[in-house]
């Protein structure tokens, strides 16, 4: 399921729910609905550059190479292309972006509304 991100301050995000919502934990927010106000966008800024940056220090787990062989397969006859892991970071890039924006101008960011 999609995640809709939306501000006056910055183009709608769209995110898969099962990837917005470890930011969403993070945060503290429901990932079916919610809100994040200008006045708490400063905080969620602090709190997400940091757990890129943690993301970032810390080397692929077993636990997702498990997931991609789930979702690919052992396929040795090369059906598949190669697997590119997309990181955290870069997931996370464009809410991180209209969150900094929604801070900068001083509006909210709703979803599932």
């Amino acid at each position: 399921m999609l995640i809709t991100f939306k501000s006056k301050a910055y183009p709608n995000v769209l995110m898969y729910q099962e990837h917005a919502k470890r930011i969403l934990d993070l945060l503290h927010k429901d990932s079916e609905r919610g809100v994040i106000t200008a006045e708490e966008s400063s905080r969620a800024v602090d709190l997400l550059e940091h757990e890129i940056e943690e993301s970032r220090k810390h080397q692929a787990t077993d636990e997702m190479e498990q997931d991609v062989k789930a979702h690919h397969g052992d396929h040795p006859d090369g059906e598949h292309e190669p697997i590119e892991a997309v990181s955290f970071s870069t997931r996370a890039y464009p809410l991180l972006e209209m969150l900094r924006a929604a801070r900068d101008q001083g509006s909210d960011i709703l979803w599932g509304v």
